[in-house]
This record gives C-alpha cells, structure tokens and sequence, in this order.
C-alpha cells in the first residue's frame, strides 16, 4: 500500500518522513545546483531532519543497494524482453540507466535513512491539516 501513512509513501515521493506532507529535498533531485540537498527542517510539522553532523552519510550504504537493486532490475527485464545482448551492450545499458537514475537514487536513499530513524505520527500529520 502507498497511502499516506506508509514508509513507502514517504520514501517514494520524498515526503517528510514523520508528516507525509513537507518536503523533504530543497528541490527537485535532478535539479543540479541543489543536487540532493535536504532541508533542515519539515515546512509542515517542523521535524527536524538531520540528528547529528553527517547524518546522510549511512546513506551511501542504502544508495549501493538500491543501484545494485537497479542494475538487477534492467538485466532481469532484458531477460523478461528476450533480448540476447553481448556482455558489452548489457553493461553499457546497465551504466546508462545508473546514470540516468543516480540524482533519484541518491535522493531515495537519504529518504530510506530518514524513516530509518524518524517514525510516521499520525496526530502530528492530522493536526496540520
């Protein structure tokens, strides 16, 4: 379920984790002069996002799975097609989506650490509106 009030809401459409309202990057993720810069804090209930110095920096551990997570994805959907690809092509293809990809999947990823350690509160998210 992808409704207000799951992890998955808030991690796919980079909502504040604790609301599911605010913002949770300063702009777009592909937007390059602010590439992938968290807010300090929520507009809507004023959590504050970062706990600590470097707090994202865990990140980069999500970030390495959910490429992984893509690179799997684009060879099992060559397999489902039934393309028959070289290694080459197959890794040109495979780069091609990482990079394409990479601004959103960083940005996810600082979501997933977010509602690591931040919970949704249902009255907080009913109180603003």
């Amino acid at each position: 379920m992808v409704g207000k009030g799951s992890k998955l809401y808030s991690i796919l459409f980079l909502k504040c984790p604790r609301c599911h309202q605010g913002e949770f990057l300063e702009a777009n993720p592909y937007k390059l002069s602010n590439f992938n810069k968290v807010k300090v804090r929520c507009p809507k209930c004023e959590l504050k996002y970062s706990m600590e110095p470097s707090f994202y920096t865990g990140s980069m551990y999500v970030s390495y799975g959910v490429g992984i997570a893509v690179a799997v994805a684009v060879y099992v959907l060559t397999l489902i097609f039934g393309l028959s690809l070289k290694i080459s092509t197959l890794f040109i293809l495979i780069v091609s989506a990482l990079i394409l990809t990479g601004p959103y999947i960083a940005a996810v990823s600082k979501s997933i650490w977010a509602n690591i350690f931040f919970k949704y509160d249902k009255k907080i998210a009913e109180d603003i509106k």
